[in-house]
């Protein structure tokens, strides 16, 4: 019978932390902890009085180390990658089209250049959305996400202030390689340019020679026939 009134008081607890949380896995960990601890309420109730229920950890101060039971990383998704965005100076807003997300079944991971967000038990199924790597930073704490009837806003805040071109990252596919290495034929061409400038008659006409038989196959290297 007092592990009955301790876990009333650890639900009750609970529930005060849960009206005054804010942040989503603050949130998502907390109604966690009330579902588990409300299924063991009512399998304590209705277990003969000769059974002790297992003991129960009252718990004080909500941690952010996961914001799910473990069981849920062995969970399978189903990947949203389609959604639309938009943005103003300061945040940049993502809308995922979804129907009958529970608030409380959202766990949000929200980190400088990525994010991370899964929807447990959507009508039988589990949802994520993801994007790896954000074309900008972010600012974790001051992102967010609200739960609509047949979407769900993410709101991104910006690091710094400007317009982003894309949501994700993406390489500058015009930035020269400057780790390439240059082709060894262009520096033959080269030198053959210099000595035929340079040369006397001779060499000009050893060097026109090699260039000629070059084009037309005769010699694989252009400064074989004068070497």
């Amino acid at each position: 019978m007092a592990k009955n009134e301790d876990l009333a008081l650890d639900l009750e607890e609970l529930k005060q932390l849960q009206s005054i949380a804010k942040r989503p896995r603050v949130v998502s960990l907390i109604s966690s902890e009330i579902h588990n601890l409300e299924k063991l309420s009512k399998e304590a109730a209705s277990a003969p009085s000769s059974q002790t229920p297992a003991p129960v950890s009252a718990v004080t101060t909500p941690t952010l180390i996961s914001t799910m039971p473990k069981a849920a990383s062995l969970l399978n998704y189903v990947t949203l990658s389609s959604f639309s965005w938009d943005q103003d100076n300061d945040q940049l807003k993502i809308y995922i089209s979804l129907e009958g997300v529970d608030q409380e079944k959202i766990e949000a991971d929200f980190k400088p250049m990525s994010f991370d967000i899964k929807f447990h038990d959507v009508q039988g199924k589990n949802y994520r959305c993801a994007v790896p790597k954000l074309n900008k930073e972010i600012v974790p704490e001051k992102c967010k996400l609200v739960v609509k009837p047949k979407r769900v806003v993410v709101t991104l805040a910006k690091a710094s202030k400007g317009n982003w071109l894309d949501l994700h990252f993406k390489e500058d596919k015009l930035k020269p390689n400057l780790d390439k290495e240059r082709d060894p034929m262009a520096g033959i061409m080269d030198l053959m340019k210099n000595m035929y400038e340079e040369g006397d008659d001779e060499m000009k006409k050893t060097i026109a020679k090699a260039w000629t038989d070059a084009r037309s196959g005769k010699a694989a290297d252009p400064l074989q026939s004068y070497r």
